[in-house]
């Protein structure tokens, strides 16, 4: 029997998840009650909830590691819930910028969308988690079968510009300190999958090539002699 944490502990493990999850709206909110949100409330909300909306993404992409490393597939479990979190804090986050800093003015924010490089990366790594937060449920991935695994494999491109939207953030206050954590991290999530990808390529090849020499078949042969 594969190992695993028994259900009824692991259903209170993801109602933890859960609650926890709604912590840093629970904090904006009590701070916001006790006049606690800095001198500049906008840009410490804005900014909070654009980084909870990376922590959770790294959160998200980190089930699949944790269930190869661990052998327990329940944490894929977690997975879409990490992943809903992280849409729910970048619509918070988008909405603060649209509506409060833009003034629901579609020109405004196509204006900063095409003008400074790190809200056009901001913007297509919010645009690109729609699909996948539309598509989250089971029956849309019964519905798109293997379509569902290429689609959501948009996740890379989406951390990728989460990270240029934190980073070209804090370009110009020459900070990198923070987003360089969160760079690395992300890099090793997705460098893992990268070296796995491979690794199982060359699996799959060798495993073709001992059957066809246990056929008694050659390997082909391509390019010159």
């Amino acid at each position: 029997m594969a190992p695993g944490i028994p259900g009824p502990a692991f259903g209170l493990l993801r109602l933890a998840v859960f609650l926890a999850a709604l912590g840093p709206l629970g904090r904006l909110v009590w701070l916001g009650m006790h006049d606690g949100l800095t001198a500049n409330p906008l840009e410490f909300v804005t900014r909070s909830t654009g980084t909870w909306a990376l922590v959770f993404l790294c959160l998200s992409l980190s089930m699949t590691p944790l269930r190869r490393f661990t052998g327990m597939g329940q944490w894929i479990k977690l997975r879409r819930m990490l992943g809903l979190y992280c849409f729910f804090y970048a619509v918070l986050h988008f909405a603060l910028w649209f509506w409060i800093d833009r003034g629901l003015d579609p020109a405004a924010m196509w204006e900063d969308v095409l003008e400074r490089p790190f809200i056009t990366a901001g913007f297509t790594a919010f645009v690109l988690l729609i699909p996948l937060a539309a598509t989250s449920t089971k029956g849309m991935m019964r519905r798109l079968g293997r379509r569902w695994v290429q689609l959501h494999r948009l996740v890379y491109l989406i951390a990728v510009a989460a990270i240029l939207h934190y980073w070209w953030h804090k370009a110009g206050k020459n900070d990198f300190g923070e987003v360089s954590i969160y760079a690395g991290v992300v890099a090793w999530l997705l460098g893992v999958r990268l070296w796995w990808a491979w690794r199982d390529r060359r699996a799959a090849a060798g495993g073709r090539i001992s059957r066809g020499a246990a056929s008694g078949q050659a390997p082909r042969r391509t390019g010159s002699a």
